[in-house]
C-alpha cells in the first residue's frame, strides 16, 4: 500500500471511496492542482492553468453522473504574480464555469511561495455512477484514446514543446457518453491515475480481477491525467454502450472482462 492509500484508509467516512461523495442527491468533489506537482507556468499561461484545474475537478462529478452547479476556489498566489496574471486567472475559471453552468459561490486566497489551486465541486445526480457494482463476466472499456498526456509530458520535462490543443493542456470531457449511457453502466471513474492504477482501484473495491481482450502496452497503460472514461457493463448491453458512444461521438474501447484472478498493476504509484 502506498502512503496515499494508506492516508485515505485512516479515514473512518462511508463516503469515500469514489470520484466524489454522494449525498442525499449530491456529489462533491475536491482536487489539488499545484505548481511544480501538476504544471509549471512556463508549461502553460495562467488562462490555460486555470482552464485546467477547473476541468480536472469537474471531470469528477462527470465521472458519476453528476451536473457540476457550484465551485470553491482555494488560490494561494505568489506575491510575484501580477494583476494582469490574476484576471487571466480569474478569466480561465470564469470561462469553463460558463460552460459548464457552474457558479463560483467563494472560497479563499492566501499568498504562497507558488500557484497552487484547489477547488470544490458541488453536483447533483439522481443515479450517481460508482466505483462499485462490477461482477464476474462485466466488460470493461475505456473513452477516446490513451497516452498522449504521458509523450507530452515528457516533451516539457525535455525543454520541448507541445501543441495548444495536446490533452496535457486541453483537456475532453465526456459528459454527453456518461449522460446518455449512464442507465447501462454499472460503474464508472475518471483516468486520472492511468488505466492500469485505477483498474487497481475497481479490483480492490470489488475483489475481482481482469482478463484482457486487447493488448495495452505499458507506456499506455501508466500514462496519468487522461480523464477519460473508465466504464464496467453487462455483457448484455454491449450493442447499447456502442450505440451511446456513437451517437455521442465518443471512441469506445472494450478491452478487458472481470474475472476472478488476482490484478497487478504494472505502473509505479504517481503520489508520494
Amino acid at each position: 500500500m502506498n502512503l496515499e492509500n494508506y492516508f485515505i484508509s485512516q479515514l473512518s467516512s462511508n463516503h469515500i471511496g469514489d470520484d466524489g461523495a454522494y449525498i442525499d442527491g449530491f456529489v462533491y468533489s475536491k482536487d489539488a492542482f499545484f505548481e511544480d506537482i501538476h504544471f509549471k507556468t512556463k508549461w502553460m499561461n495562467f488562462y490555460q492553468i486555470a482552464q485546467k484545474a477547473m476541468l480536472v475537478n469537474i471531470s469528477d462529478a462527470i465521472a458519476m453522473n453528476a451536473v457540476p452547479r457550484f465551485a470553491l476556489l482555494s488560490v494561494a498566489m505568489p506575491k510575484s504574480m501580477s494583476k494582469h496574471d490574476m484576471r487571466e486567472l480569474i478569466r480561465g475559471f470564469e470561462s469553463v464555469s460558463n460552460e459548464y453552468g457552474i457558479e463560483i459561490i467563494g472560497g479563499d486566497t492566501i499568498s504562497n511561495t507558488k500557484l497552487d489551486i484547489s477547488i470544490t465541486i458541488i453536483s447533483t445526480t439522481k443515479k450517481p455512477l460508482r466505483r462499485s457494482g462490477v461482477k464476474v463476466g462485466d466488460y470493461l472499456a475505456y473513452s477516446g484514446k490513451l497516452g498522449s498526456s504521458a509523450k507530452d509530458l515528457r516533451k516539457l520535462l525535455n525543454l520541448g514543446t507541445i501543441h495548444k490543443s495536446s490533452k496535457f493542456v486541453n483537456i475532453k470531457l465526456r459528459a454527453d457518453f456518461v449522460k446518455h449511457s449512464s442507465r447501462y453502466l454499472k460503474a464508472g471513474m475518471d483516468i486520472s491515475d492511468g488505466l492500469f492504477s485505477d483498474l487497481d482501484k475497481i479490483a480492490s473495491l470489488n475483489r475481482i480481477g481482469f482478463e484482457f481482450v486487447q493488448h495495452i502496452p505499458k507506456l499506455i497503460g501508466c500514462s496519468g491525467e487522461e480523464y477519460e472514461m473508465l466504464v464496467a457493463f453487462d455483457k448484455r448491453d454491449i450493442k447499447a454502450v456502442k450505440r451511446r458512444a456513437e451517437q455521442s461521438r465518443t471512441k469506445l474501447n472494450i478491452f478487458a472482462k472481470a474475472t476472478r484472478k488476482k490484478y497487478t498493476n504494472r505502473c509505479k504509484a504517481h503520489h508520494f
